[in-house]
């Protein structure tokens, strides 16, 4: 198996997981608010 196709296959299980969809969520629209300063950094608004 290839870098790619290991990394591939890594990336796919991690991001099935519902533990750590729930992580990155938590990242994102946690108390450093992540999600909310890229958006301001690249002048979206609603």
């Amino acid at each position: 198996m290839d870098a790619l196709a290991a990394h591939t296959t890594m990336s796919k299980q991690a991001l099935d997981s519902s533990k750590v969809r729930d992580g990155l969520k938590d990242i994102l629209l946690g108390p450093g608010q992540l999600y909310e300063g890229l958006r301001e950094r690249h002048g979206f608004q609603p």
